[in-house]
């Protein structure tokens, strides 16, 4: 099926942008805008202070957390580009084996982190 294979060869191309150190910014078509990008928080806004954090266990309860207490800068990146860009998804998969999702929560009116990691075990 040539489609699938061009497809495949797509996502492989993408996900090989994400070695790359920084962010990849892609958007909801999917088309690379940048990687290797480095997330600043803009000017007057402010930091991310606190987040709810969910794992998808049963019996999972969720917490507010700092975001430096969930992991380190890429996860703070991500969280500080949601709470400035809220329409927004971030992707992170971390070095330790995190993969987490984090997105804007209207009902929380915080960062919501989605840790899928086990998930994918």
């Amino acid at each position: 099926m040539p489609g699938s294979h061009q497809c495949a060869k797509r996502v492989d191309t993408v996900a090989g942008l994400t070695a790359v150190d920084g962010a990849t910014v892609i958007n909801d078509r999917y088309e690379v805008l940048a990687f290797g990008v480095k997330i600043r928080r803009p000017t007057g806004s402010m930091p991310v202070e606190q987040m709810v954090l969910t794992e998808p266990v049963v019996g999972n309860q969720a917490i507010v957390v700092p975001p430096v207490q969930h992991g380190g800068t890429r996860h703070l990146s991500a969280a500080q580009f949601v709470h400035d860009q809220r329409d927004a998804l971030g992707l992170v998969a971390s070095q330790d084996g995190r993969f987490t999702v984090f997105a804007w929560s209207p009902c929380e009116s915080m960062v919501h982190a989605h840790r899928v990691d086990t998930l994918l075990m």
